[in-house]
This record gives C-alpha cells, structure tokens and sequence, in this order.
C-alpha cells in the first residue's frame, strides 16, 4: 500500500471580505472547507463531489408520506366520479393541499 505523499503549504494569501462576501462564499462552497474548495475552484481541480444534505426529521417524511398516499387515494376516487363539478371541486381542494404542502416543505428547506 502506498502511502499519499503529504503536500506542504507554506505559501499565504490574505484577503478581506465583507460579512455578505464571507456568507455569499460559504454558500457556494462545495465540501467542509472553505480554503480547499477556493484553491480548486481558482486553480481549476475538479473538486469532491461532496453534497451537503439535512438531516431529514424522520416523523415529518412518514407524516408527507402518508399525506402523499391519502393524496393518490383521494385522486383516485376524483377519477371515477361522474360530475365534472363534483370533480372540479375535488381537484381545487387537492390544488389547495399541495400548495400548503409545499409552503412546509419550503419552510423546512431553509
């Protein structure tokens, strides 16, 4: 096994930024640091393939999945009936779930 040889840095560059500049950066970094990921944009490196994902509250994905089946259920149902107004005011309520279901799943992404 061969081992990786060990990179020495003893170059530095020093630079400031307003607190907006700092955020805007921190936002589109990719990977846990913020100087390796400066160093491959500017130096052109392909960098890690490193997504950063929130931990996902296990009680809010089985409440959406189960809204989710109720939803496909309920639609269901709308397709089989007869009267186009009776269908008509069963597509604006599902319409009015999903806009209050993504209105929740916006406010978690944040």
């Amino acid at each position: 096994m061969t081992k990786k040889p060990v990179i020495k840095r003893q170059k530095e560059i020093k630079i400031r930024l307003t607190e907006e500049e700092h955020q805007a950066l921190l936002e589109r970094m990719e990977g846990a640091e913020l100087a390796t990921w400066i160093r491959n944009t500017c130096l052109e490196k392909k960098p890690n393939k490193q997504r950063k994902y929130k931990v996902a509250d296990p009680q809010l994905l089985a409440g959406l999945g189960r809204i989710g089946g109720n939803l496909n259920q309920i639609a269901r149902q709308v397709n089989t009936v007869v009267s186009d107004v009776e269908k008509i005011r069963a597509f604006a309520e599902l319409a009015s779930i999903r806009t209050q279901l993504q209105r929740i799943l916006d406010n978690y992404d944040r």
